[in-house]
């Protein structure tokens, strides 16, 4: 005879692997992209961004870049940069990296995603990445699209 927690243990351990492609899905909006800036940490080289990034698209992007825009305190733009986040499959959420040499994580009070000068897949329109596109942050940097 089994017994009974055991078996709700069981239930509930064959559930979670169905629901983990749920949960990635949700970072991104349906049709189109979602970019979290997850954590911003001082590195050797300067200031380190730690993005997730969600593909709700029906298309796999080979390439996906944006410029970012840095504003200090002030309101005033720091820097802009291309980040390039490389691949991002359909359905799939990926965690990407930077380091920007030369910035103090203390100074950058906002990002701003001013434009996705690469987004190719296959049968994906250019304007893909930018439309629809959510943000979000978890650290006290706040992150707009």
């Amino acid at each position: 005879m089994t017994h009974p927690f055991r078996f709700a243990l069981s239930a509930a351990l064959a559930l979670f692997p169905a629901a983990a492609p749920a949960i990635a899905q949700d970072t991104a909006t349906p049709g189109g992209l979602a970019i979290e800036l997850n954590d911003v940490a001082p590195s050797e080289k300067g200031c380190k961004l730690t993005f997730v990034a969600g593909n709700a698209l029906p298309q796999s992007l080979s390439k996906v870049s944006f410029e970012f825009v840095l504003f200090d305190h002030k309101g005033l733009v720091e820097r802009m940069a291309v980040l390039d986040f490389r691949d991002l499959p359909a359905g799939k959420t990926k965690v990407r990296q930077f380091d920007l040499p030369g910035t103090k994580c203390e100074s950058v009070k906002s990002l701003l995603i001013n434009d996705a000068p690469a987004c190719v897949g296959e049968g994906v329109d250019k304007s893909a990445c930018m439309t629809g596109l959510k943000t979000g942050s978890k650290s006290a940097v706040e992150l707009k699209g």
